[in-house]
């Protein structure tokens, strides 16, 4: 049976710099539970002291309003200490707390926390975080209370992830999965199926832009087996169905949609690219065949054939006399622009880091896919011939080219 229960939390931050030095950041949180409520707005003001501590002053109006005061200071490169007091409104009482991090490799952090006050306690605290998985764990001793926490999440894809998380101590013991999709660029939903000593209960989440709200859904507090493996198995299944029939196929066909958008986008830019080029080669061309008759009537330096584009075509093409139309729309045939560049002393260099599709006469005939230059040439007689990468140096004649 469905309990009704009108739960809410929804939690709020605005980070605002105000100098160099100095960040401002307000925040809030509301919970509602049936008919009643509570919440607290938050205000800190940072201060930078130098490269590695600064200082925070915060104050909390709420249930537990208080003010307080928590440093910061980096020890070592890997290394981090904080320091604060805290002072509560209500009771008078002074907690006092401390706290070090360290990273412990790429991906993982380990951290310790001591807090003296009315709720003393210790924490010991892990995180590791890489592209795929991320998972925490923490084990808190206090002087009237104990527990332990873990979560594992793994993302399926850049938009799709799984969560498992579990709790256990004097106070709370609940078992926790599920998972969510980011819908938009700032927005992500998530949905959590979670089992405890208070009952059963989904969880939705909606995070977007730094903006979080919770809505929990009290199902039963009876632990009844049927329905426990009911409640978890139903959306489960519902999730399954409507993303692998509904959801699934609808953003492949609008994935196809703007492929398709973007590959014809993409051929009017390429083929007028194209015709810019050749018409650049048209331009060169009177001054590239004087030059390379000069050249032939001293026996230097002449450029017999140059192509560019896709790495793969234009090595296929250089055991071809002729491109054919398969290759054409991927290379270039850029024998007039190198034959151009030759200088009176029959050289040509080309400079390492320089992208080739910015030299004139040229373009890009397949934008993001690898490239390569492939040169044949004479000089004195002789014939050679060389390729080069895209940011690739290239500098003729060399002896080592020679066929």
């Amino acid at each position: 049976m469905v309990t009704a229960s009108w739960r809410m939390g929804m939690s709020s931050e605005i980070e605002l710099p105000v100098s160099k030095q100095n960040t401002v950041t307000v925040g809030g949180n509301l919970v509602v539970n049936g008919t009643t409520g509570s919440g607290a707005a938050t205000a800190v003001l940072r201060h930078q002291l130098s490269s590695v501590s600064s200082i925070d002053f915060m104050a909390t109006a709420g249930l537990r309003s208080l003010i307080g005061v928590q440093t910061f200071r980096q020890i070592s490169p890997n290394s981090t200490a904080t320091s604060g007091i805290a002072l509560s409104l209500r009771d008078g009482s002074v907690n006092l707390s401390n706290g070090w991090t360290r990273q412990l490799s790429e991906d993982t952090v380990g951290n310790i926390q001591l807090v003296l006050g009315t709720e003393s306690n210790i924490s010991v605290g892990w995180q590791k975080k890489d592209e795929k998985r991320s998972a925490a764990g923490e084990i808190k001793f206090g002087t009237n209370s104990f527990g332990a926490s873990a979560h594992y999440t793994h993302r399926f894809s850049s938009k799709s992830h799984g969560r498992i998380a579990g709790r256990v101590g004097s106070t709370a013991l609940d078992f926790e999965i599920g998972g969510g999709r980011r819908i938009s660029e700032f927005s992500t939903v998530r949905m959590l199926y979670n089992i405890g000593i208070q009952g059963v209960t989904w969880k939705f989440e909606l995070n977007r832009a730094g903006q979080k709200l919770v809505i929990p859904v009290l199902l039963s507090t009876d632990f009844n087996a049927l329905f426990v493996t009911g409640a978890f198995a139903i959306p489960s299944t519902l999730y399954f169905l409507l993303q692998t029939y509904v959801v699934k196929p609808y953003y492949l066909r609008r994935e196809k949609q703007k492929t398709l958008e973007k590959m014809d986008s993409l051929s009017t830019q390429l083929t007028e690219a194209r015709q810019a080029a050749k018409k650049s080669q048209r331009l060169l061309e009177p001054v590239s065949n004087r030059k390379k008759n000069k050249q032939q009537e001293s026996d230097g330096l002449v450029i017999t054939k140059a192509l560019y584009g896709n790495h793969k075509k234009v090595k296929e093409s250089s055991q071809l006399s002729e491109i054919d139309d398969n290759v054409a729309s991927q290379v270039l045939d850029v024998t007039i622009p190198l034959n151009f560049l030759v200088t009176e002393a029959g050289q040509l260099k080309l400079h390492e880091g320089i992208k080739k599709s910015g030299i004139m006469g040229f373009y890009d005939p397949c934008p993001g896919d690898p490239k390569l230059l492939l040169v044949e040439y004479i000089f004195h007689g002789r014939q050679y011939k060389v390729m080069a990468d895209d940011y690739g140096a290239l500098s003729i004649p060399q002896d080592i080219h020679e066929i």
